[in-house]
This record gives structure tokens, sequence and C-alpha cells, in this order.
């Protein structure tokens, strides 16, 4: 999986993407490459990462609640 994120700044949200999910390392390189001179990405190159996932598999195994800030959650099924 290939993402790029930039750190929040002073007057500037941060943000994370997922670029894409790729067969290979070099397959993710490769789409880096293809990112290296459109805007944002360009000034931005070493808020790359590829990180390897395993395919086929379930890597969320539960359900889930909604956090609110307040602390009170909800189901989702609610």
């Amino acid at each position: 999986m290939l993402e790029h994120s930039e750190p929040e700044t002073e007057g500037s949200y941060g943000h994370e993407f997922i670029i894409g999910i790729y067969s290979t390392r070099a397959n993710a390189e490769a789409a880096i490459e293809r990112k290296r001179d459109q805007p944002g990405f360009r000034t931005h190159m070493d808020g790359f990462a590829i990180h390897e996932k395993p395919l086929d598999i379930d890597l969320w195994s539960e359900g889930y609640d909604r956090g609110w800030s307040d602390g009170s959650s909800t189901s989702a099924d609610e």
C-alpha cells in the first residue's frame, strides 16, 4: 500500500492519502515516480510511505463503536 502524508502546520491542515494498493514494491515505487512532478507531491516527496500488507485476509476481525469527542459512544448498529 502506498500512502502520502503531510503534517499539519500553522495555517495548514495536514493530510493523509492512500495513493494505491500494489502487488509489488516495484509497482509502488513506480507510482511514486509518476507522482514526482505533480502539484503537492513534488514539494513533499518525503511524505511517501510504502507499507507491505498481507493479501486475502481480514485485517479487521471485530465490529466497531463510534466514539465521540465527549467520551460517549454508540453502537454502529444504532
